[in-house]
């Protein structure tokens, strides 16, 4: 088997350790030369400390030559730029090739799941994977488990021969708006739970905040077209659990810093340093539950804090009032 995986981020170097293991033969590509120079020279990332990027994964800046052939295409760049991406790859892609998105998140200007933004440009058959598995842990050879959402049995087949084995678990499921809409907005509750670490709220109160979330996720999803169960998924609840209180979660520790009231100054610092893909996803969000109309009041809320409209303390009034 052959996999290309579009990006060189933390979460595609760790996805392709496991095909690495799988015997599967990876390339990756990358946007900028000057990583991919980096990247097959050192064997290293400063994404992915400590981590020792195995000699038989090639990089590569021409997209063509990385898609050539490939049994599946993985997409695992950044949100903002993964419709550019899915443009780049139109000019090479075959239609018999499918595509898994591993990419968690919603287009900022149109509101638009990454599913749909992908079926703007290609009509391969897709899938997309989400679930709690932090990249750091996923080279440490350790269990996970992911969702696999897809309508197509083929797509299922050929992602589970590339990537499963006897650590990595995979659950099926059709919900793709249900899956994506979970792997989004996860990272916006870290951030509100990181804010409640950092104003030292009890287990009690956190538990709360966490109990509450996943009741207006549920809600959520049901409204945006998705299914109420796949709360209950390792996408669901599996995800939320590690993202909200783990301080190896960017957007927990980035909540902490608010919850403690660091200076802007720090947090400013934080975000040019560190990529909190919570803060790309909080506007999406907010936009649109607006826009559905949807009544989700905790992402307004949280908006309004990480704008300064509102101070963190309201979050702890907010849970007893709803």
């Amino acid at each position: 088997m052959k996999v290309a995986i579009l990006g060189c981020g933390a979460y595609g170097l760790a996805l392709a350790s496991i095909l690495v293991k799988n015997k599967v033969v990876v390339t990756m590509w990358s946007y900028s030369n000057e990583e991919k120079e980096i990247l097959t020279k050192s064997r290293k990332s400063n994404k992915l400390e400590n981590y020792k990027i195995p000699e038989c994964i090639n990089f590569s800046t021409d997209m063509n030559e990385v898609v050539k052939d490939c049994n599946l295409i993985v997409i695992a760049v950044p949100t903002f730029s993964f419709e550019s991406t899915v443009i780049k790859l139109k000019e090479c892609i075959d239609k018999r090739q499918p595509v898994l998105i591993a990419t968690k998140g919603i287009q900022q200007d149109t509101c638009l799941f990454l599913h749909d933004v992908f079926k703007k440009h290609c009509k391969n058959k897709i899938a997309v994977i989400s679930g709690p598995s932090f990249a750091v842990d996923i080279v440490k050879e350790v269990p996970i488990g992911l969702s696999l959402a897809t309508k197509y049995n083929s797509v299922d087949l050929v992602v589970r021969k590339c990537f499963e084995n006897k650590l990595t678990k995979f659950r099926r499921t059709n919900d793709i708006i249900g899956v994506e809409v979970c792997g989004s907005i996860k990272n916006v509750m870290a951030i509100a739970s990181g804010m409640l670490e950092g104003m030292n709220a009890s287990p009690s109160t956190k538990a709360l905040f966490l109990t509450e979330s996943m009741n207006d996720i549920k809600e959520l999803l049901f409204a945006l077209g998705g299914k109420k169960k796949t709360i209950l998924s390792f996408a669901g609840f599996g995800d939320i659990l590690m993202t909200s209180t783990s301080p190896s979660s960017r957007n927990f520790s980035f909540g902490c810093l608010i919850g403690e009231g660091k200076s802007k100054q720090v947090i400013n610092n934080y975000l040019k340093e560190t990529t909190v893909e919570g803060m790309y996803t909080l506007q999406s969000i907010h936009k649109l539950v607006k826009k559905k109309n949807v009544k989700m009041p905790i992402i307004n809320l949280i908006y309004d804090i990480i704008n300064g409209k509102k101070e963190k303390e309201e979050i702890l009034k907010f849970l007893i009032r709803k």
